[in-house]
């Protein structure tokens, strides 16, 4: 286990692989540890890291630390700490919450952005508000779709403060704007099924700018990179391999996505 001191706190990350650096943020119900197919297969190219954010698997538990902008202060400083230049960064959720708001203040240090279950105009599930995190891990997770224990074990150790916290600014941050402004390039992933975060109209995607795309994976429910791994894997190392700065737009689809993409 790595882990670096921040704020007088512990901050754990864990880190696969050589080359040009991606971090890997995750979303509300998890941790870490459910990047680890993702980044087995990014890392033989990449340099990998996973982050777990305030309040998750074994970073500490400061509810000072909660809010959406602490969390990337901490994303910030991680990389500072680390020595890390420019990334790549693929969030989930609340991962992407925070990989968007980093790419806005800072588009400098980002080179493109993967974001999986972003919530379109701030719309998601008034569960995640309500539940404990147990109920939350069993929704989300289910028990079919291949999920290992200790993804399951790391889920259940988040603050549901944390949850919480984000959750409420969430409501208040209408996320499209943010995504208005970027200037890097970033591709949107959705789940067909996911119960936590509505799909968006088809509508609201033709308006993405020329450096955005968004594709929708039709078995898949909140948990892409778990329930269809190989095809979320493929996509994965396409995106990553792209020249920097190029739209992902150019990628070239696979069959198997392409009926679901606008």
């Amino acid at each position: 286990m790595s882990v670096i001191i921040l704020r007088s706190q512990v901050v754990h990350y864990e880190t696969l692989g050589r080359g040009k650096p991606v971090l890997f943020l995750h979303g509300w119900i998890g941790s870490w540890r459910y990047w680890v197919p993702a980044m087995q297969i990014a890392s033989t190219a990449f340099r990998t890291y996973a982050l777990d954010l305030w309040g998750f698997g074994d970073t500490a538990k400061v509810a000072g630390n909660y809010s959406l902008k602490a969390q990337v202060e901490l994303v910030k400083e991680f990389l500072s700490v680390l020595g890390i230049g420019k990334i790549a960064c693929v969030g989930h959720g609340l991962g992407a919450l925070v990989a968007s708001q980093f790419a806005q203040q800072s588009p400098q240090q980002v080179d493109r952005l993967l974001l999986v279950g972003l919530p379109w105009r701030s719309a998601i599930n008034g569960r995640i508000a309500s539940a404990n995190i147990a109920d939350l891990a069993e929704w989300l997770l289910g028990t079919e779709n291949g999920v290992s224990q200790a993804t399951r074990v790391e889920a259940r150790k988040a603050d549901l403060q944390a949850v919480r916290t984000s959750v409420e600014e969430l409501r208040t941050n209408p996320f499209s704007q943010v995504l208005a402004s970027l200037s890097v390039p970033y591709l949107l992933v959705y789940g067909l099924n996911d119960p936590l975060v509505p799909l968006p109209e088809e509508g609201e995607m033709t308006g993405l700018p020329p450096n955005a795309h968004w594709i929708v994976l039709e078995a898949s429910a909140h948990y892409p990179m778990l329930e269809e791994s190989a095809k979320f894997n493929r996509l994965l190392m396409d995106f990553l391999n792209l020249n920097s700065g190029q739209s992902p737009r150019d990628l070239q689809l696979k069959e198997e996505w392409k009926r679901r993409v606008r």
